[in-house]
């Protein structure tokens, strides 16, 4: 078996728990190829046991690999997406970070369900992913890579409102009068668009959900429609250009440019284990039902 690993930062509280995986993986026979960056932060933080100390890296993956392990938080799960792309690779989170919400296991974790992972005694949960492009097209690579969570737009560089003329399936919505506009996946209703008064979608719903963010206008409220329905946004300001971000990436557009978004033609998968379902991650992690009379 051929597994990826990936990280963006090195946690100093994390280091043991990687050299545990790295050591459980190589006692287990399995082939592991870290990603480029990561495998120098782990060298230059020396948290690999010498016996274990020859790795391949990868820069891009293909279909060889089985499985792909994230270390770190939510982020570099949202991050690692665009490795694994249309390939079909199981997405294993181990969460180092704080709330982990997309991980699959706790750092502490790792000894007692390595085996039952390396064994497939797992489920996957597929979730959509957006693409966005722009017209004129931009040229900023960003726009190339899907996203998991949320799709923003917002005011740059003013405190002023701006205006999000919205459009589905080209047939005209609404002007929102607001601070910005989220178009959120159901992985990403639980982050941003929860925050500003969106719902909590399960992962499997189908749907996509389109939250403004601080309305002028008190009666828009937030959307669900289809994951087959195409959004279209154009933004106007008091200034040229607005922002918009696509889960952790950010990126500048002139005004009334047009912004197209679509569902993506795949999914990515999830690991989940036997205990960790969705519904048990909203209990777990946002503590619903925590009352002493439960």
């Amino acid at each position: 078996m051929k597994v990826g690993i990936y990280g963006q930062f090195y946690h100093p509280n994390a280091g043991k728990y990687i050299a545990q995986l790295l050591s459980l993986l190589q006692q287990n026979n399995i082939e592991v190829v870290i990603e480029e960056n990561f495998l120098r932060l782990i060298e230059l933080n020396k948290c690999i046991d010498k016996k274990y100390a020859k790795f391949k890296t990868f820069s891009n993956l293909d279909e060889s690999f089985e499985l792909f392990f994230c270390i770190g938080g939510d982020g570099t799960i949202l991050k690692s997406i665009n490795y694994v792309r249309d390939l079909d690779i199981p997405i294993i989170g181990i969460n180092t970070g704080r709330l982990g919400f997309l991980a699959t296991l706790q750092k502490e974790e790792i000894e007692e369900t390595l085996d039952h992972i390396l064994q497939k005694k797992f489920s996957t949960s597929p979730r959509t992913v957006l693409d966005v492009s722009t017209n004129p097209p931009s040229k900023d690579p960003v726009f190339e890579q899907v996203t998991l969570n949320e799709i923003a737009v917002s005011r740059k560089n003013s405190t002023s409102m701006i205006t999000i003329d919205t459009w589905l399936d080209d047939k005209y919505l609404n002007s929102y009068w607001a601070d910005g506009l989220i178009v959120s996946t159901p992985t990403g209703s639980t982050g941003y668009s929860l925050s500003c008064g969106g719902p909590v979608i399960t992962p499997d719903a189908g749907v996509l959900i389109i939250t403004p963010i601080a309305p002028h206008n008190l009666n828009a409220r937030p959307l669900i429609i289809k994951d087959s329905t195409k959004i279209t946004l154009r933004v106007s300001s008091r200034e040229d250009t607005h922002l918009i971000s696509m889960d952790s990436r950010i990126a500048t557009l002139e005004d009334n440019t047009e912004i197209i978004i679509k569902k993506a033609p795949h999914d990515i998968n999830l690991v989940e284990l036997t205990d960790g379902s969705f519904l048990h991650t909203l209990r777990k992690k946002l503590m619903w039902g925590e009352d002493k009379r439960n």
